[in-house]
């Protein structure tokens, strides 16, 4: 398996967010790249499959982006899609952005925001491809694994019981490590409304989506398409 495409300079994105708190811990700058091949059955960001959709993000406005979410007090960086893999050399200088740029930041806590990075690669696909799984090599923790519509979980910011949440510096185990076996009570979901557009932010547990769909219809809005049904 290798990565598809995407340039060292910009990435292809769908939408870049803050404060995101649902996917992953404290308030976070939200980064979700745009093209899937994977293409999980039951997926709900189905906006985010085509290559050819989205917008570019350069790898220079991205980090006046996170410069000024460090200086706002964000406590990390989360990066989804879309599969970032499939544009692995802007992955991978995103993240390099984002390391240099906490690195050269005044606060102890400006530092310390992490890096987390979703992937549906599996573990042993990311190791038979190293050359595309070193785009990863700069987040401190990558939620690993395809999303499986008939493997619900609990397990927190995870979307099906076989994503692992794999630790990769001493930030991310210091970060993340209570998260490993957490189960909240609830998945915390973010609605975000813009003109003509309603999203969800975050892992919803199967049904949620039509909760919040019969929810929206209930308040008199109009659904005319939805991203989570083909």
């Amino acid at each position: 398996m290798a990565g598809l495409n995407g340039g060292a300079d910009a990435a292809r994105v769908a939408q870049v967010y803050r404060p995101v708190t649902s996917l992953g811990p404290g308030r976070r700058l939200g980064v979700w790249f745009q093209g899937c091949p994977l293409a999980c059955p039951g997926c709900m960001s189905r906006h985010t499959w085509d290559p050819a959709g989205g917008r570019e993000l350069t790898v220079g406005r991205f980090a006046e982006l996170w410069r000024a979410a460090l200086a706002d007090g964000i406590d990390g960086l989360t990066v989804s899609g879309g599969e970032p893999l499939a544009q692995a050399p802007a992955l991978a200088a995103l993240l390099a952005a984002a390391d240099e740029e906490r690195r050269r930041a005044g606060s102890a806590a400006a530092r310390a925001a992490d890096l987390l990075v979703y992937t549906g690669w599996e573990p042993e696909e990311l190791a038979a491809d190293p050359a595309t799984a070193s785009a990863l090599d700069g987040a401190d923790a990558v939620i690993t694994g395809r999303y499986r519509a008939g493997q619900p979980t609990r397990l927190a910011w995870r979307g099906s019981a076989n994503q692992r949440l794999d630790l990769r510096t001493a930030l991310g185990r210091e970060r993340y490590a209570p998260y490993l076996d957490h189960r909240p009570e609830r998945p915390e979901l973010q609605v975000q409304v813009t003109e003509g557009e309603v999203r969800v932010i975050g892992v919803p547990r199967p049904g949620d989506l039509g909760r919040i769909e019969r929810e929206l219809v209930r308040r008199g809005v109009t659904l005319r398409e939805t991203s989570w049904r083909p």
